[in-house]
């Protein structure tokens, strides 16, 4: 015999992000310095709670809120949701809430240096598709400039081809 199952109703409607955080106690808040900032460190207090996200009313699955709240008398709240594994550790969550400030002056350089601010995409997927293309690219052309020292006129940083004998070749700058 078949049989549906249905999630009961609820009597209250579920706590608020803020109410969450109001109700915490301090000994849940740990202070984490999530990265280097133009004017020092960046520290926050920082939380995580496994919280089910529901769509449509219906619960959906298990992900992380991560909760952060600066210093001070009257701190300010952020949260963000991760879908990171439910055995994800508050250091790596805390790590890659601050990857985002690593990410913007990329997506700068990306755009100034390699033009791809220029795009017309409809849908996410392709939207997913040409940000990782112009992040590797960008990464390529930084990763050859770290490695060659300077912008050089050829593919394999060697301003000339090896005509006088000098044993300078393509696999010895890759070596």
């Amino acid at each position: 015999m078949r049989t549906k199952r249905q999630v009961a109703a609820n009597d209250r409607d579920p706590p608020s992000v803020e109410e969450v955080a109001k109700d915490l106690h301090a000994c849940f808040w740990y202070r984490r310095t999530v990265s280097e900032g133009t004017k020092g460190p960046l520290v926050y207090e920082v939380t995580k709670r496994q919280v089910r996200r529901c769509r449509d009313g219906l619960p959906e699955r298990s992900v992380w809120l991560v909760l952060k709240r600066s210093l001070g008398a009257e701190p300010t709240s952020w949260y963000d949701l991760s879908h990171a594994p439910l055995s994800a550790r508050l250091p790596l969550l805390v790590w890659l809430s601050g990857v985002r400030w690593a990410i913007e002056p990329c997506v700068e350089e990306a755009n100034t240096e390699l033009g791809m601010e220029h795009y017309e995409i409809r849908q996410y997927p392709g939207w997913h598709h040409h940000m990782l293309t112009w992040m590797l690219a960008h990464f390529f052309l930084w990763h050859l400039t770290i490695r060659l020292g300077k912008k050089s006129p050829s593919a394999y940083g060697v301003a000339v081809a090896d005509g006088a004998g000098s044993g300078v070749t393509p696999a010895h700058v890759y070596d």
